[in-house]
């Protein structure tokens, strides 16, 4: 498989890993009546103000392999978004790079290697967040298209590639354009597993529904025909037919065959699923009855803008959306990514934009379950400074409601990135707090996400999972010891036990005797 070279990409490849884990501040939830509250609304959206690949870091514990859609607009590197690589690779090709605008080309040679360096390490965990049967979509244009889809081939495997969708953006040629007027975007999709995944089918319009006509009664409903010749190379008969009019056809047009064996059509035709005209001469064609497709059409890859919006219906909506905000020039239409909701998401599914921009994930994940009853939740993650005031703002007027539009309901949390759980001389960082390190703890050892507390075990329980029970017995101000005392305190039944503390005062014949294994803070906590 063809692989894709850069300045950098030696540092990169692992650099999710380095990335420390820091915990989610909760700053104030939003309620659907525009009030905000300190306590978590535990609805499950969330808009992260933040560094979006610290932030995707912190959303492993709880989410790792539940998203079942991504959606991501990045910057596409064009030279004139004025986005700026911060992503604190140690190396001094990368360190350079710091804090700078990335400009033109000709000005910036090495744009192309800084934005390859920051997307990949931000793939990678997009990668681990996916779930088995998610997609993730990213929109794109021609100048790093060809260099985004080798890097995803590299990250969610090429065999997992699903398509490139054409999203006609434009509705009138640019005269001032240099060379062609561009008039798309592309869309890359991808599958966590391409052989299982398979996008909903498209509602059907009522115009595609109006095609199906019933001119014989028939009780199965409204049908349309389909030839039965075609012109290729799987010739199934180029027989002759004698209609029930007793006239005689002696095959199909010259150059085409048959698309159904002899035996076929008469079984076909007792069926009554043949139509040979209301005369009963025409040569024959097939019913093909609306019933049998009312499920839905597959979808195809060109999306005009008559359908899913252009760039212009976009800046109107969020303009009027945020009338008295300042936007920013490329929003995405809400009815693009309704269109990629529609296709990859069902009533319940978890959808993540780590490029957040204007909010327009949230605002269609919201109109969507507006329509169809669904608890579709939303995550977003948005660096600039902006998150609150822009994006979090245009989610709220939207669950309100704005000019004379009816708010869609819903609510959202709005977080912060914390403190790390790990300081920079590896020593566990009491600033992080209990719940966070515990969570941590967890997902370190699990993958999974903490449970909900219990009251039936000790304080220092966390859960159990394949059989063992896990303990993080640890004090901010005091020495904890795994001893006797401690173990008379556990209620917990199960075949193994890991158990967390400073020190251990039991034997380990006896810890192999029980089943117990202990781990050191902060030696043994796992890195991830």
């Amino acid at each position: 498989m063809p692989t894709l070279h850069w300045i950098g990409k030696d540092k990169v490849i692992n650099h999710h890993q380095d990335v420390p884990f820091r915990l989610l501040d909760h700053q104030y939830g939003a309620l659907a009546d525009g009030t905000q509250t300190t306590e978590p609304t535990s609805r499950g959206n969330k808009i992260i103000h933040g560094d979006n690949l610290e932030a995707l870091k912190a959303l492993l514990p709880e989410y790792e392999g539940r998203v079942k859609c991504i959606y991501i607009d990045p910057p596409y590197n064009t030279g004139n978004e004025g986005w700026v690589y911060n992503d604190n690779v140690n190396d001094p090709k990368i360190k350079k790079w710091l804090s700078q605008v990335v400009g033109k080309e000709g000005e910036d040679l090495s744009r192309h290697d800084k934005w390859l360096c920051m997307m990949y390490p931000r793939l990678k965990l997009l990668h681990k967040l996916l779930a088995e049967d998610g997609s993730i979509w990213i929109s794109i244009d021609d100048v790093e298209y060809a260099n985004l889809k080798l890097m995803c081939d590299e990250i969610f495997g090429a065999g997992n590639f699903v398509t490139n969708v054409i999203w006609q953006k434009n509705y009138s040629p640019k005269n001032s354009a240099k060379h062609f007027s561009v008039d798309h975007d592309s869309i890359l999709v991808y599958a966590k597993n391409a052989e299982s995944w398979r996008p909903n089918l498209m509602s059907r319009s009522e115009e595609q529904n109006s095609r199906y006509k019933n001119p014989d009664n028939d009780e199965r409903g409204p049908w349309k025909s389909g030839d039965l010749s075609a012109r290729n190379y799987y010739s199934l008969g180029t027989y002759s037919i004698t209609t029930p009019s007793g006239r005689v056809i002696d095959g199909p047009p010259k150059g085409r065959y048959w698309v159904i064996s002899e035996d076929k059509l008469w079984a076909y035709h007792k069926d009554n699923r043949i139509w040979w005209g209301k005369d009963g001469t025409s040569s024959p064609s097939i019913k093909r009855f609306l019933s049998d497709v009312q499920a839905g059409v597959v979808p195809q890859t060109l999306w005009f803008y008559t359908e899913v919006g252009h760039t212009q219906d976009a800046k109107k909506e969020a303009n009027k959306i945020l009338h008295d905000i300042e936007t920013f020039p490329t929003p995405k239409p809400t009815k693009l990514i309704e269109r990629v909701l529609q296709l990859a998401t069902n009533q319940d599914s978890i959808v993540l934009d780590s490029f957040a921009g204007s909010g327009t994930t949230a605002h269609a994940v919201l109109k969507l379950n507006q329509q169809d009853g669904g608890n579709r939740r939303f995550i977003l993650t948005e660096m600039e400074d902006y998150a609150e005031t822009i994006t979090a703002e245009r989610v709220k007027r939207v669950i309100k409601g704005y000019a004379g539009q009816p708010g869609t309901g819903g609510s959202f949390d709005y977080y912060t990135l914390g403190a790390a759980v790990f300081t920079e001389t590896g020593e566990l960082n009491e600033q992080a707090g209990l719940p966070g390190l515990r969570q941590y703890i967890y997902y370190a050892e699990t993958k999974q996400p903490l449970p909900a507390p219990s009251a039936d075990d000790n304080a220092a329980f966390l859960a159990v999972h394949d059989d063992t029970a896990y303990y993080f017995h640890y004090a901010p101000d005091e020495v904890t010891t795994l001893g006797h005392d401690f173990l008379a305190t556990m209620r917990t039944r199960a075949g193994q036990y890991i158990i967390y503390a400073d020190n251990c005062l039991l034997t380990p014949e006896f810890m192999t005797q029980h089943g117990i294994i202990f781990k050191k803070i902060p030696r043994d906590i796992s890195r991830f």
